[in-house]
């Protein structure tokens, strides 16, 4: 069984006093293969040597919302920069969030549809960041969609309507994380109803751990605890799942992995 996850910052600095121990004790269980996000052009450095340390850990570039602020093109440029210059797999994570501050709404739409022609321009997946966003960020692909922009809803925790308006876009994937394992996270309760050909696992960490470490760092091990929770929902083999989420993943990102 070889495991995939699509989301982690392994490179952050809450893994930097054992970092070789997190990816051994993933790579016990089967989780083997590992996509980094970038945050900023603070993180790039780490996010690099990371890679080039581990060759199993595949980065990806991009300027997070978060980060988004009114000096933001000095950031696009960043990420236009690094992708002239290193090799990525995607360009994330990108989107808008609007749940810790809206001050910066504006610059975020501009910054996000800037990264998603520059997916389009390099034919790489978009990862996206849609946190307290859906409509928002449903406007602006709305008008990107083309043959070329495919990618990944980060985070997947919408309604099945919300999926159902991914899915139209058809080179569109959901990821799932740590909020499947929560008691009332919403997700698990309409994964049923999303294809098992479109979702792909993640931890996000060092965030959003999942049930029963929930409070603790969040690590890629701990996708044995969503992979477990997903095969539940499905009513399959956690085997199952991850031969179809790791086909899933190397459709999107085509990592080179056997």
């Amino acid at each position: 069984m070889v495991l995939i996850d699509t989301h982690s910052h392994l490179f952050a600095e809450e893994f930097n006093s054992d970092r070789i121990d997190v990816l051994k004790k993933a790579e016990e269980v089967g989780i083997k293969y590992h996509v980094m996000p970038n945050v900023d052009s603070s993180t790039t450095e780490h996010l690099l040597k990371v890679s080039r340390d581990f060759s199993h850990c595949f980065p990806l570039m991009g300027l997070h919302p978060t980060s988004v602020k009114n000096d933001f093109e000095k950031e696009i440029l960043h990420v236009e920069e690094m992708l002239t210059h290193s090799k990525f797999y995607g360009i994330g994570e990108i989107g808008i969030d609007l749940y810790w501050d809206k001050t910066h709404f504006e610059q975020q739409k501009i910054a996000f549809r800037h990264q998603l022609r520059l997916a389009k321009k390099y034919n790489l997946p978009a990862v996206i960041h849609s946190r307290n966003s859906f409509d928002e960020i449903f406007e602006i692909v709305d008008e990107e969609i083309d043959s070329t922009l495919k990618g990944v809803f980060h985070c997947f925790t919408g309604s099945v309507e919300q999926y159902r308006h991914i899915q139209e876009y058809k080179t569109f994937k959901v990821g799932i994380g740590g909020v499947v394992t929560y008691k009332n996270g919403g997700i698990g309760n309409i994964l049923h109803e999303i294809s098992l050909n479109n979702i792909l696992l993640e931890t996000d960490s060092p965030y959003l751990s999942p049930v029963p470490v929930r409070g603790k760092r969040n690590e890629s091990y701990n996708l044995i605890y969503i992979a477990i929770r997903v095969a539940e929902i499905y009513g399959l083999s956690i085997e199952d799942i991850a031969t179809q989420t790791f086909i899933n993943s190397q459709e999107l990102f085509n990592l080179p992995i056997e």
